[in-house]
């Protein structure tokens, strides 16, 4: 589990061979899950200079490989008793999106995402959404389109002020919003308000 606040923007060394190599100040242990660009991978090797992590084919299917390049978001899984600043995440990423348009706000600047209409269902205004790792609050949403306002702090720590428009991102969206999709669909009955109290108290 993870939080999407990153830890630390790595440098990549190499992406080859379906392994990917990182020079970053963060030392793992070899077997730790380590969200890279928001993917949870396994570090499989640890070195002076950094880590390396293996990308399984069921995640090179999924994840926007080609930004495996330059620097890349990273966050270790989080252990018992850590802070949840941003919200909880699996590292499962649901599918990726593609950045449409870039605009300066007063005091932050808006990124709008145009994801598959598959995943829609999933985002609410104001609520919780992982980009390329970094937990954020969903703006404005259309049919296929949703807006994030990133604030100068967020821009200035992440990879975000690199992004162009056409970069492809990993989408995670709310893991409560997905139990809960998947809890009305299959379920005989109603959801009552104890219902979504009792679900929501597991996280």
């Amino acid at each position: 589990m993870f939080t999407g606040v990153i830890r630390e923007c790595a440098k990549v060394l190499f992406y080859k061979d379906n392994i990917l190599s990182l020079s970053a100040k963060y030392r793992p242990n070899i077997g730790d899950s380590i969200s890279v660009n928001g993917a949870c991978l396994t570090v499989i090797e640890v070195n002076s200079g950094g880590f390396k992590v293996e990308l399984s084919h069921e995640s090179r299917k999924i994840l926007a490989v080609e930004n495996l390049k330059d620097v890349a978001h990273i966050e270790p899984a989080m252990t018992l008793g850590s802070r949840i600043e941003g919200h909880l995440l699996q590292g499962h990423i649901d599918a990726v999106g593609e950045l449409v348009k870039i605009e300066k706000d007063e005091n932050g600047t808006d990124f709008f995402i145009k994801a598959p209409k598959e995943i829609m269902k999933f985002l609410s205004l104001k609520g919780s959404v992982a980009i390329d790792g970094i937990s954020l609050t969903a703006g404005e949403i259309t049919e296929n389109i949703f807006k994030l306002t990133i604030i100068p702090h967020t821009l200035s720590k992440t990879i975000f002020n690199s992004y162009k428009i056409g970069r492809r991102v990993n989408i995670e969206t709310d893991m409560i919003a997905r139990y809960l999709f998947n809890f009305l669909k299959n379920s005989e009955e109603s959801l009552k308000w104890s219902d979504i109290d009792r679900i929501t108290a597991l996280y």
